[in-house]
């Protein structure tokens, strides 16, 4: 069974919308899409908005649906100068940018497992980032969103960046609140609001997983316009064109 998670329906819709569903089941006020999608055994469900929500979201997955697999899919504002609307990031690694036990541990470091950085799953990034690639590259993304949608939101040639991901219970939309990020990771290419506490989970648990982002901002004081409308024509058919597509690449 593969778990697939979005922070908010908007972001999973579309997914579900293709799926052969079997069964819905309510747990801790969240429904649950159990079913088929490119012939693999999935479980689909939206997390709700932050680190503690997205927590929740991945526990029930590996407790009762005993997934094997977990894929992650939403928004991201870029923080990186490099990082444009519409382009797409696959983490490499994530971390809490707004955790701080200081001076009881080191900074951003969870305490007891003693790590900053949580690692997704090489084995499935390869297989991610081929196929994010080919969407980008080979202008699969043009038969897929419309010119009028691309041009919108000045989509011209996005590209896939891959590194660190940080994530917080904030939305990210202020120059400080950039500027503080990026003093403590100079690295970091987005900013969210799930991602680490997913990781965090997986890692605790031993489950592969994967976090993929859609830049919707650049983390400034126009982070909130159109925010919606990015997500329904752009990024959930991003979402979807890259979930089934890595569906048909993995084993369940």
């Amino acid at each position: 069974m593969i778990g697939i998670i979005g922070a908010i329906p908007e972001e999973i819709n579309a997914i579900i919308e293709e799926m052969q569903i079997s069964e819905t089941r309510i747990i801790g006020k969240r429904k649950y899409y159990i079913g088929k999608l490119e012939n693999k055994d999935c479980v689909v469900v939206f997390s709700r908005i932050g680190k503690v929500a997205a927590t929740i979201t991945t526990t029930t997955l590996i407790q009762e649906f005993k997934i094997a697999k977990l894929i992650f899919t939403g928004v991201a504002g870029g923080i990186n100068p490099n990082v444009k609307v519409g382009d797409i990031v696959l983490a490499t690694s994530l971390s809490q940018h707004d955790f701080d036990a200081f001076p009881l541990y080191p900074k951003n470091e969870i305490p007891l497992i003693n790590k900053k950085y949580f690692k997704t799953d090489s084995g499935l990034n390869q297989i991610t980032s081929t196929e994010i690639t080919s969407f980008l590259e080979n202008k699969t993304i043009h038969s897929y969103i419309s010119e009028n949608d691309l041009n919108e939101f000045g989509i011209q040639t996005p590209v896939l960046h891959q590194g660190l991901i940080v994530s917080g219970d904030q939305f990210i939309y202020q120059p400080e609140q950039v500027s503080k990020i990026l003093t403590d990771f100079p690295e970091a290419l987005c900013a969210e609001m799930e991602g680490a506490a997913v990781a965090q989970v997986c890692h605790e648990y031993h489950i592969p997983f994967t976090v993929i982002r859609t830049i919707s901002d650049n983390a400034n004081e126009s982070a909130t316009l159109d925010f919606n409308k990015f997500i329904e024509q752009i990024s959930n058919r991003y979402g979807l064109w890259i979930v089934k597509h890595i569906l048909q690449n993995i084993q369940n």
